[in-house]
């Protein structure tokens, strides 16, 4: 990607040097017109003024003086021998012999021999001071351009720097840092949009801040009146019957369950990152939570680092949803390496699969697939928190395709054991 304030600087230098350039052009084909007029009235003064070889030295000079004074050039007349005959204005360069018609090099600048009929050849050459002026103009248009690109160039990168903040700060944002700000820097159209964005973001910021702590009071607020419940069922008469009972305690449970999931779910959304850290054996977490629902676990060792209880969390949410979906057949468990620094953990069901357009969605907390019977089991959080937990640990989590049924991967980053 071009650097923005790199484009700014190079279009200022190229009209600098468009600008130099036509200017140029233009003075050189003033200074070409000057020349070819000067050499058309040198050829009409040698063919109508300027007297034959047989008049006197004294005549020729008048002459050539005269020429002189009108077209402002240096005339020298040579013999056809190439001795000097007479002269005005400076001394042309000495030619050797007889040159040929036309623009000859020398000290001075070139000078236009013109052969007469008569044997004579006519040398002219333009002053060197008419020439200073276009010389002054070129050096004057090259040190303006210079000191407009040296002076450009800090004005285009501090604007262009200003908004490679902003970018910054908006990318912070959107990564998740909701306290992401930029420093308002002058009083110009990008000051005006770091200032809206600096007010957008601490909304966005108050606004999730208010959405937590309200989802977090409501949570702990409930486990009130459920506990109530649950003590009032343990305490009920005897005419509550058993299956009532049980139907009860479960459903006090599940909602126990869904509280406890959406309280992980805004602790991940506040905390971000693991709060504990340390090495642990994938393969070995997912063992103990196979053996709880009797899933066969295979693969290899794999190390990674986080926290064990939301990594134990993870593996246990994914086993559940295979239980709930697979039907009556165990769910198969997998641990491996995947390239060179990768582990991943794969859970798989028998049961119907899951949509090649709904296995991003699936991942939304209180996604339902389409079709499926409602049954009352389940939070809805399950896999949301599965992705929420992967991704706080660096990772990632994905639905894949399956021919067989349902297929959940989780990829995390490979650590080599410390021991």
């Amino acid at each position: 990607m071009r650097r923005l304030y790199l484009q700014f600087y190079l279009t200022i230098v190229a009209a600098l040097a468009i600008g130099v350039i036509a200017v140029g052009l233009v003075w050189r084909s003033a200074i070409l017109s000057r020349v070819d007029n000067t050499m058309e009235a040198v050829a009409a003064f040698a063919a109508t003024e300027l007297p034959p070889s047989s008049a006197s030295p004294a005549l020729i000079r008048a002459a050539l003086a005269r020429a002189h004074a009108r077209l402002r050039a240096d005339l020298a007349l040579y013999d056809a021998a190439g001795a000097l005959l007479a002269q005005a204005g400076h001394p042309p360069p000495l030619l050797p012999g007889r040159p040929a018609a036309g623009f000859v090099p020398g000290a001075g600048g070139p000078a236009f021999v013109l052969h007469l009929d008569d044997g004579r050849w006519l040398a002219t050459r333009l002053p060197r001071a008419p020439r200073r002026p276009g010389a002054w103009l070129v050096m004057m248009l090259g040190a303006v351009a210079i000191a407009v690109a040296a002076g450009a160039f800090p004005v285009a990168r501090r604007l262009t720097r200003r908004l490679e903040r902003l970018k910054a700060g908006v990318e912070r944002l959107g990564r998740g840092d909701l306290s992401a700000r930029v420093e308002v820097e002058g009083r110009d159209e990008v000051a005006a949009l770091a200032e809206s964005f600096n007010a957008a973001a601490a909304r966005i910021e108050e606004l999730m801040r208010t959405h937590k702590m309200l989802l977090a009071n409501c949570s702990h607020e409930l486990r009130t009146p459920l506990a109530r419940i649950g003590m009032a069922l343990s305490l009920a008469p005897s005419r509550i019957g058993p299956a009532e009972r049980a139907h009860l305690k479960a459903d006090v449970a599940e909602l126990d369950h869904l509280i406890d999931e959406i309280l992980l779910a805004s602790r991940l959304d506040a905390v971000g990152a693991p709060q504990r850290s340390e090495e642990i054996d994938l393969l070995a977490l997912a063992a103990e939570e196979g053996a709880r629902f009797d899933a066969p676990v295979h693969g290899r060792p794999v190390y990674v680092r986080g926290e064990a209880a939301l990594l134990r969390r993870m593996i246990r949410n994914l086993v559940e949803n295979a239980r709930r979906h697979g039907g009556d057949a165990v769910p198969d468990i997998e641990v491996g390496v995947s390239g060179d620094a990768g582990a991943f953990i794969e859970v798989r069901d028998r049961g119907p699969g899951v949509a090649a357009d709904v296995r991003e969605r699936v991942f939304e907390p209180f996604f339902r697939l389409p079709g499926a019977p409602e049954t009352g089991r389940g939070s809805g959080l399950g896999l949301a928190l599965v992705r929420q937990i992967a991704r706080a640990h660096g990772g990632e989590a994905e639905c894949l395709a399956s021919e067989s049924g349902g297929r959940f991967r989780v990829m995390l980053a490979a650590i080599a054991p410390s021991y």
